[in-house]
């Protein structure tokens, strides 16, 4: 799916993409991951916003032992299921993983084997929207979604229970 740069209209990214201007109903997702000692104990954080700031959701999941970058597929994975699951038919990733967004946007190549295949699986639920769009911003512009990565993490080798917010 090809994609062309444009600037953002609500908060520029280092580097944003869509396909076209915005439809008037989409979601966005904060969406970050992480692994301690990488790899190690790994979980993503999503938080979902309507077009208007709203927030709808909040996503975060335990992955076990993994990789940061694995962690962050999975947690892009994680919004775009909710957006299909949820019927919109339009989705803004903000992330801080410059790799994955340079990956999905085609510009990096994805050479790790694991990596390939969640890149399938992303490329796949893109595919089934009308409008896609993802740009890398900061650590600090993407704090809410790392919080919730984090909780998942101590979720996690705590011992409790996994559960998605």
């Amino acid at each position: 799916m090809p994609f062309r740069s444009t600037k953002s209209r609500n908060s520029p990214g280092l580097f944003d993409t869509a396909q076209q201007a915005a439809p008037s109903n989409y979601l966005v997702a904060y969406a970050d991951g992480g692994a301690r000692g990488n790899p190690g104990p790994a979980g993503y954080g999503v938080v979902v916003d309507d077009q208007d700031g709203k927030r709808v959701a909040e996503l975060s999941e335990y992955l076990g032992h993994q990789t940061n970058n694995v962690a962050e597929y999975r947690g892009l994975l994680a919004a775009l299921d909710y957006t299909i699951e949820h019927g919109k038919p339009a989705l803004s990733v903000v992330s801080d993983s410059e790799l994955l967004v340079r990956q999905v946007q085609g510009i990096y190549k994805v050479r790790h084997p694991a990596l390939q295949e969640l890149h399938r699986l992303v490329q796949q639920r893109i595919a089934r929207l009308e409008w896609f769009s993802i740009r890398h911003v900061l650590r600090e512009k993407n704090r809410v979604a790392d919080q919730l990565a984090n909780a998942a993490m101590d979720r996690g080798t705590s011992g409790k229970v996994q559960t998605s917010l």
